[in-house]
């Protein structure tokens, strides 16, 4: 592997997005998209469970990170640690480091966007999985391993080998203990439920709106190339979102935003001030808790 200028490569994808009978779903219970030979970007179906939340796999020449582990718990309805051991090794078939052990000693780090259920729910999948270090999301677990529990402003680094290393931002709003992560690797912005194309929970006014700012920041000092949540919640009509719980949205936009529509979200709070409540962008929804 090799560090260089992001390339923005097309998300011209198809997701799985759900059907008219979970019944008879036929869609895969993950779905898998090779973003670029490196870089896996995952979905659960909607069948297992409506969330329908994105995972993310990224390979480096030491070890992989899987940020988040879905909605569903049961390994027979979610089978995450099979598809994701299966994706190494055809990454490690392709890119060997011991060829009579294709696994030895390259290792696995699970991390979060932050602890809500439908992000954490495969974890007991990875507890016995040699070579694999699983950071739990609470803030007790993460905040340290990141050092966020020290300087909350820190941009952490987590190494994966080869010149690839991600850099890590609290970034509280949605949750306390929400992170995003940036990869230089691809441009890539992963935000978890902070920004996504559908209703963007707001637990706390003005930490996100602090948290906003800092991402703008962020963003206009490295190239980004898309901007990933972990839902689609929206309609291809603009300012219009699916029903909560729904479980078939054939009429889905695009996962990826841009730098763009962090300025329109930062616009909208000016606007808002300090009077939260619900404010339609067409494409996604400031949706305040309280």
């Amino acid at each position: 592997m090799a560090a260089g200028a992001p390339l923005a490569r097309p998300l011209d994808v198809r997701w799985i997005h759900g059907s008219p009978s979970a019944k008879h779903n036929t869609d895969p219970d993950i779905q898998v998209h090779a973003y670029d030979e490196h870089t896996v970007i995952l979905r659960q179906n909607k069948a297992v469970n409506y969330e329908a939340p994105f995972l993310f796999l990224l390979f480096g020449a030491e070890r992989a990170v899987l940020i988040d582990t879905g909605a569903t718990a049961s390994a027979a309805y979610f089978p995450l640690r099979t598809v994701v051991d299966g994706l190494i090794d055809q990454w490690l078939a392709r890119y060997p480091r011991n060829p009579h052990k294709a696994r030895d000693g390259y290792g696995l780090l699970v991390l979060h966007t932050h602890p809500h259920g439908d992000h954490v729910a495969g974890d007991a999948q990875f507890a016995d999985r040699p070579d694999t270090t699983l950071v739990a999301a609470d803030p007790a677990t993460a905040w340290p391993y990141f050092g966020f529990d020290q300087d909350p402003d820190a941009v952490a680094r987590v190494d994966l080998g080869g010149g690839r290393a991600l850099e890590c931002l609290a970034t509280p709003g949605h949750h306390p203990a929400a992170v995003t992560y940036y990869d230089p690797w691809t441009g890539l912005l992963l935000t978890g439920d902070t920004v996504y194309p559908g209703r963007l929970y707001i637990d706390d006014w003005p930490a996100f709106t602090r948290t906003i700012d800092r991402l703008i920041d962020f963003a206009e000092r490295r190239p980004v190339t898309h901007l990933l949540g972990c839902h689609i919640e929206m309609t291809r009509t603009p300012g219009v979102d699916y029903p909560i719980r729904t479980t078939h949205q054939p009429d889905e936009p695009p996962l990826q935003l841009t730098v763009g529509h962090l300025r329109a979200i930062r616009t909208a709070l000016a606007d808002l001030g300090d009077r939260p409540r619900r404010h339609a962008l067409p494409d996604l929804i400031l949706w305040p808790s309280a």
